[in-house]
C-alpha cells in the first residue's frame, strides 16, 4: 500500500534549501570532487526515498520508515552542505526536492495530508509547523533553472514555475486538442525520430515537447517566417545540420533527419550554454547567436532572471516553458488528470496491388483499427517525399504502421471502398486539379515538385515590408521557397527592404 507522509516532512529540508539558493556562490566550470561527492550523496538519497516505496508496496512498513528517515537525512545533510561549498549548485537539490514532492506512488501528492504526525516527526516538523508556507514561499522560484546533464533523467531536473504552471494549464485546456494529435503523430512517427536522441543520451520527452509546440507533429508544416519540416528549422540552420534540398526534397520534411538535426542543434548548444536546457530552447527558438549575446550579459544566471528574461521576444517567452510543460506532460499524465491514447506506431509497409494516391488510401481505410480522424496525417507524415494527390504505380513500397498492413489487405486491394476512393480521387482531378506548390494549401502540405506548372523565365521583385521567402513564393504561383533562394543565391531566409530579387514566371 502507499505510504503517506505529509508534505511537512520534507519542509526542514526545504528551508535549509532555500537559505543555501540565496547566496547565489558563481558556480565552476567543472565541479570539484567535494561537488561530486555531494551529488553523489544526493542521488543515493533520491534512490533511497524510492525504494522505500517499493518497501511499503511490498508490505515492509517498518523497513520503508527506516530507509525513507535514512534517505530524507541524507538529502538534507547534503543540501545543508551544499550551501558550505563553493561550486555547489543549490538548484540540483530543490529540483530533487521537487520531484520528491510529486511522486505518485509516494507521500507527497497534494491531499494527501493524512493523520502522519507520528511519521511527520521523525525529521522534526510537525504538521502545521508556522515555518512551512515560509520555507516553500521563500525557494526563489524564478532563479531556478532547469538543467540538463547527460545520464540524467528529465524528470529529475525539471523544476515547476509560475510559467510552466501556466503552460501546463493552456495545454491541458484551450490547447488540449493540439496536445492529442501532437502525441498521436508523434507515436506513428517514434521509430523514425527517437533513435537520434537516444543515441544523443537527450530524453525523449524533450523531443515531444519541441515538436508538440513547433508543428504539432505534421512534417509538412511551414511557418510564415519559413521555418520547415516538423521541428521547424530555418533553412540556413537546417543546411547546417545536413538538411539540403535532394531531388526537389526539402529534407526539413524528412521526420528521420530532422530528428537527427535537432539532436545534434540542442547537444551543441547544451555545450554552449553549459548544459542549461532553458536557454538552449530559447536559443532554439530566437536564434543561438542572439541568445548567447543576452547571456554573456549575466554569466550563470538562468533563463528566468531579469536581467535575462527581459530582454527575450514574447514568443521566446512562450516557447521555453510550453516546450517543458509539453515534455512533463508527455512524462506525468496521470498527475494531470491527463490520459494518452494507445497507440501502436510500429513501422512496417506495404506493396500496392493496384495504383493508388495516399489520399486514395486514406479513403478505403476509413477508421481502421480505431482512428477515428482517419489516416491521411500519418501515411503523409511517414510518406513526406510523396504528394499526396499523385497516383502511386502498382508496386510502389509505401511506409505505414504495422497495424495497417492487414487492414490494407482487406479494404484497398479490392471489393467497393478502392472502387470508391478511386471515383472521388478522379473526380477532384477533373473538377479541381492540385494546386501549383507554392500555393498556400502546398505550403501546408509541402512541396510537391510533380505537380508545379512550368517556369517561363523571370522577373524582378523588389521586396517591401512584411515580405517573406513564403510570401513571396504563394504570389509566384510556380515556384516555391527553395527556387526562389536557389535563384537568387540566398544562404538563408532572410530578407532586407528593397532588395531586388529574380521571381520565376509561369509559361
Amino acid at each position: 500500500m502507499p505510504v503517506r507522509v505529509p508534505r511537512n516532512l520534507l519542509l526542514l529540508p526545504l528551508a535549509i534549501l532555500a537559505g543555501c539558493a540565496s547566496g547565489g556562490a558563481p558556480r565552476p566550470t567543472k565541479a570539484t570532487p567535494e561537488v561530486n561527492a555531494l551529488y553523489d550523496r544526493m542521488n543515493q538519497a533520491s534512490k533511497g526515498y524510492e525504494a522505500s516505496i517499493d518497501q511499503a508496496r511490498r508490505g515492509d512498513t517498518p523497513t520503508a520508515d527506516r530507509t525513507r528517515k535514512q534517505a530524507l537525512d541524507q538529502l538534507k545533510d547534503a543540501s545543508a552542505r551544499c550551501g558550505l561549498t563553493p561550486g555547489c549548485d543549490p538548484q540540483r537539490f530543490a529540483a530533487v526536492f521537487d520531484r520528491l514532492l510529486r511522486l505518485k506512488d509516494g507521500s507527497f501528492i497534494e491531499g494527501e495530508d493524512a493523520d502522519d504526525t507520528v511519521q511527520g516527526a521523525e525529521v522534526g516538523a510537525q504538521p502545521g509547523d508556522a515555518g512551512s508556507s515560509v520555507a516553500l514561499g521563500s525557494l526563489p522560484q524564478a532563479q531556478r533553472s532547469v538543467t540538463m546533464l547527460k545520464g540524467q533523467q528529465f524528470s529529475d531536473l525539471m523544476v515547476m514555475n509560475g510559467p510552466v504552471k501556466a503552460a501546463l494549464e493552456m495545454w491541458l485546456t484551450q490547447l488540449r486538442p493540439n496536445l492529442m494529435d501532437a502525441y498521436v503523430n508523434y507515436q506513428m512517427m517514434r521509430y523514425k525520430m527517437w533513435p537520434a536522441y537516444k543515441k544523443a543520451d537527450l530524453p525523449e520527452a524533450l523531443l515531444f515537447g519541441i515538436m508538440a509546440k513547433e508543428s504539432g507533429g505534421k512534417v509538412h508544416a511551414v511557418s510564415r517566417s519559413g521555418a520547415s519540416g516538423p521541428l521547424q528549422f530555418m533553412y540556413a540552420t537546417g543546411l547546417r545540420f545536413g538538411l539540403s534540398n535532394e531531388d526537389g526534397f526539402d529534407q526539413r520534411f524528412d521526420p528521420t533527419l530532422a530528428a537527427q538535426a535537432n539532436a545534434e542543434y540542442i547537444d551543441e548548444q547544451l555545450g554552449a550554454f553549459n548544459n542549461n536546457l532553458e536557454l538552449t530552447l530559447a536559443a532554439y527558438n530566437g536564434g543561438e547567436g542572439r541568445m548567447r549575446r543576452i547571456a554573456a550579459t549575466s554569466p550563470g544566471a538562468s533563463f528566468y532572471d531579469p536581467q535575462i528574461y527581459g530582454q527575450m521576444s514574447a514568443e521566446t517567452r512562450d516557447y521555453v516553458p510550453m516546450v517543458l510543460a509539453a515534455a512533463w506532460l508527455f512524462l506525468h499524465p496521470d498527475s494531470y488528470h491527463l490520459t494518452w491514447p494507445k497507440i501502436d506506431g510500429e513501422g512496417g509497409q506495404i506493396v500496392l496491388k493496384r495504383p493508388a494516391s495516399l489520399t486514395e488510401l486514406t479513403v478505403c481505410l476509413g477508421s481502421a483499427q480505431g482512428m477515428t480522424n482517419g489516416w491521411f496525417r500519418t501515411l503523409r507524415n511517414l510518406n513526406p517525399r510523396l504528394d499526396p494527390q499523385q497516383t502511386q504505380p502498382m508496386g510502389a513500397r509505401l511506409e505505414v504502421p504495422r497495424q495497417l498492413e492487414k487492414a490494407y489487405a482487406t479494404s484497398c486491394t479490392d471489393g467497393p471502398w478502392p472502387i470508391l476512393a478511386s471515383d472521388l480521387h478522379n473526380a477532384v482531378k477533373i473538377v479541381a486539379p492540385p494546386p501549383p506548390a507554392a500555393t498556400s494549401s502546398a505550403l501546408a502540405n509541402g512541396p510537391s515538385p510533380a505537380s508545379k506548372p512550368a517556369s517561363g523565365g523571370s522577373r524582378s521583385y523588389t521586396v517591401r515590408r512584411g515580405d517573406t521567402l513564403v510570401s513571396i513564393a504563394r504570389k509566384s504561383n510556380c515556384a516555391d521557397v527553395e527556387d526562389i533562394a536557389r535563384m537568387n543565391g540566398l544562404k538563408g531566409h532572410q530578407l532586407r527592404v528593397g532588395q531586388a530579387l529574380r521571381v520565376p514566371v509561369c509559361r
